[in-house]
């Protein structure tokens, strides 16, 4: 198998808005003379049967796809089988994304959290009692643990009956009711943060949460207003989760504390901001895809 194909990056991806940062990540490893390979839906089969018959091989794997799409199972599989540099690994990124996971992890380590309860799923406890809403303000999130995107979020909840309705939703998942975060407006902006990380970098952003529009947090707003533990809690976080790429959305509280409210997201929607409204801006999708290759080209091993 002295000339077996070996590429050094496999990017896994299904959904056509990744095309743009697909392409991001392609020319950034070819400017570094790493092989780059795209496995989608229409080359999966063959790629598959490549790997399993010994005609190709990769060093490196970042899987976009096997969370919402079961025919990509068998590759994250064959990476972690084969000890295969895998970024996300996703059996990591699957236990770091459910929120009830995290949120006791995050207690034990010190970061802060808004008040929040957890809740059993409804398939393991159809009949909970109502805890004390009192201690949630005049409204409260709710939250489901796994889904990422806001899918299912209620972000002003004001009821127990909406509570009950809400775990129906994902019979099998656990909830949270999270207390609203009162924010202070900063240079024109509510003070909501989404930080993206990639591979020891931050990359913060104003983000406006009934929207979901990013506005880069500049160099002297970060002065201006303290905001530097925007890059430190990502950092910290990514100690707990030992993931090379997620985002995570921080409030300051009108108290001064910053607040996680929503933990970790993997994958990260990289939309191109000068393609969708509420896309990331392109500087940073951009040096996101130049850091992944540079982390591959550390992890290549000699053919």
């Amino acid at each position: 198998m002295q000339g077996m194909p070996r590429y050094d990056l496999c990017l896994a991806w299904n959904w056509e808005y990744d095309a743009d940062f697909a392409h991001l990540l392609e020319a950034a490893c070819v400017r570094r003379s790493l092989s780059f390979l795209h496995i989608t839906p229409e080359n999966l089969e063959v790629i598959e049967a490549g790997l399993n018959c010994g005609e190709i091989t990769f060093t490196a794997l970042l899987d976009r796809a096997s969370e919402v799409d079961a025919r990509f199972h068998r590759l994250p599989n064959w990476g972690r089988v084969h000890k295969i540099f895998r970024i996300n690994p996703r059996e990591r990124a699957d236990w770091t994304y459910d929120k009830a996971n995290m949120h006791p992890v995050f207690v034990r380590h010190g970061l802060k959290m808004p008040f929040t309860y957890i809740l059993p799923s409804y398939d393991q406890k159809p009949v909970i009692p109502q805890p004390d809403l009192s201690r949630m303000g005049k409204s409260f999130a709710i939250k489901p643990a796994c889904e990422g995107g806001g899918i299912g979020v209620i972000l002003e909840a004001v009821s127990w009956d909406q509570v009950l309705d809400a775990r129906k939703q994902f019979p099998d998942e656990k909830y949270l009711l999270q207390a609203h975060v009162a924010t202070p407006t900063l240079d024109g902006h509510p003070a909501w943060f989404r930080v993206l990380y990639c591979a020891g970098a931050t990359y913060p952003n104003w983000w406006d949460p009934h929207t979901h529009a990013y506005a880069r947090v500049t160099a002297w707003q970060r002065a201006r207003f303290g905001l530097q533990r925007l890059s430190e809690i990502p950092r910290r976080i990514a100690a707990l989760c030992h993931l090379h790429l997620f985002s995570t959305e921080i409030a300051l509280a009108q108290d001064g504390y910053f607040l996680i409210v929503d933990y970790i997201n993997d994958p990260v929607d990289l939309r191109l901001q000068s393609k969708a409204a509420d896309g990331v801006p392109d500087i940073f999708v951009e040096n996101i895809a130049r850091r992944l290759a540079r982390l591959v080209e550390l992890k290549r091993r000699p053919a």
